[in-house]
């Protein structure tokens, strides 16, 4: 286990997580490409497990899920299912190193029209 820190870009939205995990994730769906402009890496760990400082605003995009950001500057922080004990953390926010690497994508068959994914890592 390690610990990783982070923030949004103005700094008003700190947290801190312990984590064993090692592996940050693409996602390539249309709402993701939406909010950042391309694609978002994400790191998934136990919602319980981040220590925020700082509340993250929450925009309700779905009946089941919710975005999490910083009201101040606009910076991506999370993405959560509201039933799930877990949470997809925005993988850039993290101070260097963080030990992570990226593991295979998802969502690809929803990524934009003007790239490609590499062939090993076209899972679903």
């Amino acid at each position: 286990m390690r610990e990783l820190s982070g923030a949004c870009m103005c700094g008003a939205v700190k947290l801190r997580v312990r984590t064993g995990a090692t592996e940050a994730r693409e996602c390539h769906c249309t709402q993701c490409r939406r909010q950042s402009g391309h694609v978002l890496a994400f790191l998934t760990v136990p919602w319980d497990a981040v220590d925020w400082q700082g509340a993250p605003a929450i925009y309700r995009h779905t009946e089941k899920a919710d975005r999490g950001f910083c009201a101040g500057c606009g910076s991506y922080l999370y993405w959560r299912e509201r039933s799930s004990d877990m949470v997809d953390l925005s993988a850039g926010m993290f101070d260097a190193p963080t030990g992570l690497h990226l593991g295979p994508p998802s969502f690809t068959g929803n990524k934009g029209d003007y790239y490609d994914v590499s062939p090993w890592s076209a899972a679903e």
